[in-house]
């Protein structure tokens, strides 16, 4: 049988002018079902955008912003619990933040390893508060501004007091401290007015951003991991409040809390946000 041979011709030109498009608007590619094109609609708005206004969603962010809770001891003596960071930028507009460490993460998975960024952020005003901030993210600014805003809804207030004279302003921790992470056990001592901070570089700036001036400091363990150094610090530093010397054993005389006692307004200012929503 012999061998068929097929063979295809091209269309051939045709003859006459081709036909004029109009170039009234710009032509669209076809992207997926419909022309429209994929995505997530226009970039969403962040919530920290320069000159926008905050507006609290919970009790405690509308009671500081009523101007109803006067400090933020005020909160530490309730142990209420805060949730938004607006409320520590309200009361400490002087909060600085230090960018303690930032180390690259990775996870294994069945497409290979996928790697992230992890930035702790120690934050404090160099008078009696310190924060710590641990937080991951693909990118390191991302990282960043998360550890920040941890650090903020962590502050806790730091106790100072003397060694040997009361003359002047506290200058060093008011008792021996001890904190701990992992294998890393850290221990703030009292020392005298014009010794300084004797510590390690990460000890020296969380205990200067708490306004701590005088300090010696101990500790043993692997401090190489930083990370579990910098938590033991922070650690240490909470506790500084645990410890009731004979100053503080007056009576205590027992307050209701804000939400009671500002029952009514937390209940129109519900409703009033209601109704803007809606």
């Amino acid at each position: 049988m012999a061998d068929e041979t097929f063979t295809t011709e091209a269309p051939a030109a045709p003859t006459g002018d081709a036909p004029q498009v109009e170039e009234s608007g710009p032509l669209r590619e076809r992207r997926g079902f419909g022309g429209k094109p994929k995505g997530r609609g226009p970039p969403r708005r962040r919530r920290d955008d320069d000159g926008e206004e905050w507006v609290p969603v919970t009790k405690l962010g509308r009671l500081v912003k009523a101007g109803k809770i006067e400090s933020l001891e005020h909160v530490f003596l309730h142990s209420l619990a805060m949730k938004e960071a607006e409320i520590v930028d309200h009361f400490l507009p002087e909060l600085e933040d230090e960018v303690m460490k930032i180390m690259p993460v990775q996870k294994q998975t069945t497409a290979g390893q996928r790697t992230r960024f992890k930035a702790f952020i120690a934050v404090g005003d160099k008078n009696g508060h310190i924060g710590l901030g641990v937080k991951t993210s693909s990118e390191v600014a991302n990282a960043i501004k998360g550890a920040i805003t941890l650090a903020k809804l962590s502050v806790v207030p730091v106790r100072r007091g003397y060694w040997g004279s009361r003359a002047g302003l506290p200058h060093t921790v008011a008792n021996k401290l001890q904190g701990k992470c992992g294998s890393v056990r850290v221990r703030l001592i009292p020392a005298p007015r014009g010794t300084g901070l004797v510590a390690a570089p990460a000890t020296k700036k969380m205990l200067f951003l708490a306004g701590v001036k005088d300090c010696y400091t101990s500790s043993r363990g692997h401090t190489r991991t930083m990370g579990n150094f910098i938590k033991a610090i922070f650690s240490a530093m909470k506790k500084s409040y645990g410890f009731l010397s004979p100053d503080l054993w007056t009576k205590t005389e027992f307050l209701s809390s804000p939400y009671s006692e500002h029952a009514d307004f937390l209940a129109r200012s519900a409703k009033t946000t209601v109704a803007k929503t809606a």
